[in-house]
């Protein structure tokens, strides 16, 4: 990001297209704004015009540093000079003390705390909170009532909050990160007690600190008694939604109610917390589990109720969202296991095929596989991708599959003269855009031999691996991808498949990652293939993918092996 030394320009900076002002959350003491990727202003707070004697108009679209950073005596700085653009462009959380110009010239001194914070757009920029103070002097402006922390470092832990919980979805991932944020700069433990879809009580998370590093007890994770309805015990009432508690081991000195009861007085004793605060973490629609805060190595006691409600607040939209993402992701990743087929087999040939759906971060949807007779007593095989990740993209492989099928069985013709009707069909009859596949035919010879017919739509290069380790990438019947609606001519191709070869189709999931390039993938597929080329197939693939198969990969992976027996 270019940084622009001039200062004092004259000229009005447009506000983001389309963009609108909105407010930001109203606090008692503190002016917040938010600026994007160019430190430009896209939302205030009422308590920034107020300070700054600015309107929402007058600051909106501006650049925060050239409108209201200045020097102690007013003048202008360089973005060298400025601590806090110095901050915004580093992307980390910073504090300290400046001036801001207020709409009249006059300056106002402050304090403020700039943390990196995702705009509307979802690109990164910055949240700045600030509060007017006499530079030098101590900026604690939170009261007894507001907790430990002060008001400015309070509304950072909120935004960082905000901002880490928004930005997975991945529940141990966000749980993770939140306790990060809170252990030890908070408190010494954090548990997390979750409401699984079956309505059972699970203990999601224990964490502590030594020595400044947050550690995971997961001897005290596990499942939990369940919910007691007459229960008045702190966490069985937080766990059914009612008000959030501040409690202490002594809470559990009487004779249980419940078993989550006497699991609670072994967590005080194993802790070894003085005081805690227990909140409940809502969803939209119903309570989704409850936070603990507990303190053990400090001496005061747990007390900041209310910020333990926030984040416990944006917990429960983070983990709804969560929940309903996975929901999601479940409904399409079975809808493409059932439509992916089960193989029977055929004479002299075994065969094995795996499915392995994207990882949490993405989603699943247009990779498939299929192998069916055909009328001649050849063997049809297909692996394909159609475009997307998913539930539109699985529908659609569904209607390939399906077409391909159709026509495959019902016209005797070569591979390339059926993948040339379905890349007709597509643009007429469906409204898929693009899909990459491999049709081939294996065919019956003299001697029990067999061979490979088959043609390729834009898609990776079968693999053919001999039973003493030597390998060849099928590059032959290359076309285009169908469904492009540009008229292709395409060609077939045909390979005499060795005894005890091995045929390998698959989708660019296994070769494909952000860090390498496609030839480094397929030399790493070919390499390892070869490395397996005895083990039994099912082996065969499940090494296969554990050792090629990127760690960054986002994309779904399908396999198609085939085998041709020893007889020859």
């Amino acid at each position: 990001m270019g940084v622009d030394e001039s200062s004092g320009a004259d000229h009005r900076p447009t506000p983001p297209e389309n963009a609108t002002p909105r407010p930001l959350p109203e606090t008692v003491h503190a002016g917040l704004y938010l600026v994007d990727e160019n430190e430009k202003i896209i939302e205030v707070n009422r308590a920034a015009e107020r300070l700054l004697g600015r309107s929402t108009a007058d600051l909106f679209g501006e650049d925060a540093h050239e409108l209201l950073h200045r020097g102690s005596v007013g003048q202008n700085l360089s973005r060298t000079q400025c601590s806090l653009t110095e901050a915004f462009f580093a992307g980390r959380t910073c504090r300290d003390e400046g001036w801001f110009q207020r709409g009249d010239g006059s300056l106002l001194p402050v304090s403020w705390i700039a943390t990196p914070c995702a705009g509307p757009s979802g690109r990164s920029g910055a949240l700045v909170l600030f509060y007017p103070s006499s530079p030098g002097e101590s900026t604690e402006a939170g009261n007894g009532d507001e907790g430990a922390l002060p008001l400015l470092e309070r509304l950072a832990l909120l935004a960082e909050t905000t901002t880490l919980l928004t930005s997975t979805l991945d529940i141990d991932e966000a749980l993770r990160g939140l306790i990060r944020l809170v252990v030890p700069r908070l408190v010494d433990w954090v548990i997390v007690d979750l409401i699984t879809e079956g309505d059972e009580v699970y203990r999601r998370t224990v964490a502590t600190h030594e020595d400044g590093d947050v550690v995971f007890r997961d001897d005290l994770r596990g499942p939990m008694p369940p919910i007691p309805q007459k229960s008045t015990m702190p966490l069985s009432r937080a766990l059914r939604g009612a008000a959030s508690t501040l409690t202490g081991p002594e809470a559990y000195h009487g004779p249980p109610d419940a078993g989550i009861a006497v699991a609670q007085r072994e967590l005080f004793r194993a802790t070894g917390m003085h005081s805690a605060g227990i909140a409940p973490i809502r969803g939209l629609r119903e309570v989704l589990g409850a936070l603990t805060f507990g303190c053990s190595d400090r001496p005061e006691p747990f007390s900041d109720l209310a910020l333990l409600e926030d984040i416990a607040r944006r917990a429960g939209l983070a983990l709804d969202n969560a929940r309903l993402y996975q929901r999601q992701r479940h409904v399409t990743e079975t809808m493409q296991r059932h439509l992916l087929p089960q193989l029977s087999g055929a004479a002299g040939l075994e065969m094995y095929s795996r499915y392995v759906p994207a990882p949490q971060a993405s989603q699943v949807g247009g990779d498939w596989y299929d192998a069916f007779p055909l009328p001649d007593g050849a063997l049809a095989v297909v692996i394909g991708d159609v475009a997307g990740h998913d539930l539109e993209a699985a529908a659609n492989m569904a209607q390939v599959r399906s077409m391909l099928r159709a026509y495959g069985w019902s016209y005797s013709e070569p591979p390339s003269a059926i993948v040339h009707r379905l890349d007709q069909a597509l643009e007429h009859v469906t409204d898929v855009s693009l899909a990459s596949l491999i049709f081939g035919r294996i065919e019956n010879v003299l001697d029990d031999h067999q061979q490979l017919r088959w043609a390729n739509a834009g898609h990776p290069p079968p693999l053919l691996v001999t039973h003493d380790g030597q390998t060849i990438f099928l590059e032959g019947g290359h076309g285009p991808l169908v469904g492009t609606g540009i008229p292709a001519s395409r060609t077939d191709d045909l390979v005499h498949l060795p005894p005890q070869c091995t045929l390998l189709l698959y989708t660019d999931g296994l070769v494909e990652s952000p860090s390498h390039s496609l030839e480094d993938g397929l030399d790493r597929l070919r390499r390892h293939a070869a490395a397996l080329a005895h083990r039994p197939l099912q082996a065969f693939c499940d090494l296969l993918l554990s050792r090629v198969r990127p760690d960054d990969n986002e994309d779904d992976v399908v396999l198609l092996a085939l085998r041709t027996s020893s007889r020859g």
